[in-house]
């Protein structure tokens, strides 16, 4: 009997294409809308008792407005790229707005300024029209009411991504004026990640300490948002300073420099070869008759046998096998090293140089731990924290 394949979750709800970017609507947006419906529904209806029941259906018309804001928002982002041809995966509307996702590409500071500051014009541009069609069409009330929360909406979006932290837009204007003067970009994204934390600090003492240390109470709902604003942005400038530090670790993984001496043997050899060859702290990586590595010997199996059978003993018995193509040149390094590591099996690489031969062994616990920092074990596995 075949088992059925696993179904694949999905994230959200497929909105179609805009301009060939596929546009999602994640689950969670329906949080943030029944929040807004529940929050600002009786605001509206005491500001304007004429509407009654229908003052959530406003609401909620708010919460589909935002929605948009942020696609636009969103899509600024995407066609600008698309100017310098960084392609977009996808862009992705949640309970914190959205995001949009980008293939691999190649940044610079300018650009990424230019990217990063194309949603906010977007929000502004969107926040002037909505100006102009309040102080020259007349409208109903419900319409002027729509109008007018889509004004200040925008508007708002537009200056609160300004502001100079990530996840924010406004941080990679942080970002990009670090990296043009230290020519380091995870300098500046660790710089921009800080400017993210301090503006939550800020927001905290504005909406809630300040209230309370002058003898207030702050208002419910406001604090339910500022923590829920606070905590996202908190969440994506510890990310943000994360991946800077990681970034900044990245010329330190080299694979001459993290792999342990080796030297190459045939499949035909034996195992007194292993041990002539392997002396010390010296790996034996086992080739095929195409010189490609195939196998590492196990040390520890070595020693297991019997000297008087040493020299009839083949090394492929000691041995276990590398996996499909698990060999790096011995210059390769830094994200070019990771993302080829990164598509192999295994945990262990044997390291060639321009001719094919062996001069290495790298195992993948050696480069984690020269991305994270964290020191190896004797054994060769990187020292954590225990629990």
């Amino acid at each position: 009997m075949t088992e059925a394949p696993a179904p694949v979750r999905r994230e959200g709800i497929p909105l179609g294409k805009i301009a060939g970017v596929p546009v999602v609507l994640a689950y969670s947006w329906f949080i943030i809308a029944a929040f807004t419906v529940m929050v600002y529904g009786p605001v509206l209806g005491r500001q304007n008792p004429a509407l009654g029941v229908s003052a959530y259906v406003v609401a909620f018309a708010y919460a589909v407005l935002l929605l948009i804001s942020v696609l636009v928002h969103e899509l600024a982002h995407a066609l600008t790229a698309r100017i310098y041809g960084w392609p977009t995966q996808k862009i992705v509307l949640n309970l914190w707005g959205g995001h949009t996702q980008f293939e691999s590409f190649t940044a610079s500071p300018g650009r990424s300024v230019l990217v990063a500051m194309a949603g906010p014009a977007a929000n502004f541009a969107l926040a002037g029209g909505a100006w102009l069609v309040l102080t020259s069409v007349p409208m109903g009330s419900v319409a002027e009411i729509l109008t007018n929360i889509f004004m200040w909406a925008n508007f708002l979006i537009a200056v609160f991504n300004v502001l100079p932290g990530l996840p924010l837009d406004g941080g990679r204007l942080v970002e990009s004026a670090v990296w043009k003067a230290t020519g380091s970009q995870a300098k500046g994204t660790i710089a921009a990640g800080w400017g993210g934390r301090i503006i939550v600090v800020a927001i905290v003492f504005w909406f809630i300490l300040r209230p309370l240390l002058a003898g207030d109470e702050p208002d419910f709902s406001l604090v339910m948002i500022t923590v829920l604003v606070g905590g996202f942005l908190w969440m994506g400038a510890s990310a943000s300073i994360q991946q800077g530090t990681l970034r900044s670790r990245l010329p330190l993984v080299s694979a001459a420099a993290l792999s342990t001496p080796a030297v190459g043997l045939p499949a035909t050899a034996s195992v007194q070869e292993a041990l002539q060859y392997g002396a010390g702290q010296t790996a034996v990586v086992v080739y095929g008759p195409d010189r490609r590595p195939q196998a590492v010997v196990d040390p520890a199996a070595v020693a297991a046998v019997p000297a008087a059978v040493a020299h009839s003993t083949p090394i492929t018995a000691v041995s276990f096998a590398l996996a499909p193509g698990a060999y790096v040149p011995e210059w390769a390094k830094g994200q070019e090293l990771i993302t080829f590591l990164s598509q192999l099996a295994g945990r262990h690489y044997a390291v060639v140089d321009h001719n094919g031969i062996v001069t290495g062994l790298l195992s993948q616990d050696a480069v984690l731990a020269a991305i994270t920092g964290k020191r190896q074990r004797p054994d060769g596995r990187p020292q954590g924290h225990n629990r």
